[in-house]
């Protein structure tokens, strides 16, 4: 299967505690694993059931990988009581079970063929945007689940915050969220983020959730918007905000992606004098430091014009023989994006009249974010790189001296996405959502400013 992950033994001992807590199972309750894998969880019940003197559910395996299943079959061939499945989980079912337990495959849209995710977008409300096969589980699970039934899964923790799983936040609505458990990022190693186990029941019975941190704090919250669950759970008590970023902002958004970094960057030590019409300062994250003035080493050389518009092949000129000597044509022709553009124009078109502004750039990766002015607007991020243009080039200062603050710098850390080893993951759409004070409120007033364009001379 896609997206398998082992789930370790005392992993799987801890989640069917959870899922027979003050309710242990009798041999007509039924229960589900789907993506069985080679029956970890089937065996923790078993385990579970032999040391409580419990009899075995009826349960229910099913896998869609041939080696799993077969794996798992012969190792349960002995117990009538659990039938293991060669089937794909995600087709239609009316079944209903008492219980479900798993880890569901992870699996990025990126991990999914062009017929797969356009099936599941017909058949799955979560299957939105850049969603995750593990949402479409959970989707599949909490429909299976009958009257008072309970499901506990381990996933990443992503879906508690991010917009593409909002929809699955809606669903869990209809629940009763009872328990969200935090486990340590090194459960698995280095192969899910910041893993969580999740306990929901199918009954009406509206009660708080309790949270497990990871730190071992325990507390209990009312989960009870759509919106991102991460405010709450941190012991936020948010007011809806007058005023954001994006109110007095001309664009909130990551850098320029070219799709071969390698080709379009170069050393300014090492720039050919003949490509310098073609070259613009340039920064990746990496290059940013706190507190620290602007400083580029690199350029980027551009194929377009500063109105944005790409520039015919035979306008290229010494660009034209840089980008055709045939390492950098291989691997400019190797990028997904030319099936649909020219084999020299960027993975994304760069919108250089926002580009080449006034703005204030972050790490689209970081322990703790942090905003560098670039005010001359002449320097072009990179994709690892967010870039803020505020409307009013003049507020620069200001903007960057409260995005810098604490109340500001919070805000981001409960809500931000968490990326491996306690980093967070700078995205455009929580930016835009930052409360800003109303004092900033007078760059959204000001007249829209003239594009700042950069002068290049030929060599």
């Amino acid at each position: 299967m896609k997206g398998f992950v082992p789930t370790p033994v005392p992993v799987v001992d801890l989640m069917v505690e959870k899922l027979f807590r003050g309710r242990p199972p009798i041999p007509t309750s039924r229960l589900l694993d789907p993506g069985c894998g080679r029956g970890a969880f089937v065996d923790g019940i078993v385990r579970w059931c032999q040391r409580h003197r419990r009899p075995l559910p009826k349960i229910i395996g099913i896998e869609s990988d041939p080696e799993h299943f077969s794996f798992a079959a012969e190792r349960f061939a002995g117990l009538d009581q659990v039938r293991i499945r060669h089937a794909d989980f995600l087709q239609p079912a009316e079944e209903r079970f008492d219980y479900v337990i798993g880890n569901p495959p992870y699996v990025p849209i990126t991990g999914l063929s062009p017929t797969e995710r356009e099936s599941y977008r017909r058949v799955y409300r979560t299957a939105r945007g850049r969603f995750d096969l593990y949402l479409l589980f959970f989707e599949q699970a909490m429909d299976l689940l009958g009257p008072e039934g309970r499901l506990v899964f381990i996933t990443p923790e992503k879906f508690l915050y991010v917009d593409t799983a909002r929809p699955l936040r809606e669903m869990m609505r209809r629940f009763c969220v009872d328990e969200l458990h935090f486990l340590d990022e090194q459960t698995f190693g280095d192969l899910v983020t910041y893993p969580l186990i999740s306990i929901l029941e199918a009954s009406k019975r509206s009660r708080p959730t309790r949270i497990v941190h990871r730190d071992g704090r325990e507390s209990t919250v009312t989960l009870n918007q759509a919106a991102s669950w991460l405010p709450p759970i941190m012991g936020v008590d948010e007011q809806p905000s007058v005023l954001t970023l994006g109110d007095i902002c001309t664009r909130v958004s990551c850098g320029v992606a070219t799709g071969a970094d390698s080709v379009f960057t170069v050393r300014d030590a090492h720039l050919d004098p003949q490509l310098r019409p073609f070259a613009y300062p340039t920064i990746a994250g990496r290059q940013l430091a706190a507190g620290k003035p602007l400083r580029t080493l690199h350029s980027l050389l551009l194929p377009y014009a500063v109105d944005g518009k790409l520039l015919p092949e035979h306008k290229l000129g010494r660009l034209g023989r840089h980008l055709f000597d045939p390492a950098r044509r291989e691997r400019l022709l190797a990028r997904t994006c030319v099936a649909r553009k020219p084999w020299y124009a960027y993975h994304e078109t760069p919108p250089m009249d926002h580009l080449l502004r006034p703005k204030l750039l972050c790490k689209d990766i970081t322990a703790n974010p942090f905003f560098v002015p670039d005010h001359e607007g002449q320097v072009i991020p990179r994709h690892s790189v967010y870039y803020v243009v505020p409307g009013d080039p003049h507020s620069i200062d200001s903007l960057a001296q409260y995005l810098n603050s604490p109340t500001a710098q919070q805000w981001l850390r409960n809500h931000c996405q968490r990326a491996a080893n306690g980093f967070l993951r700078v995205q455009s759409h929580v930016l835009k959502r930052l409360p800003i004070p109303e004092w900033l409120g007078a760059a959204r007033r000001s007249p829209p400013i003239r594009k700042v364009v950069v002068e290049r001379q030929p060599a």
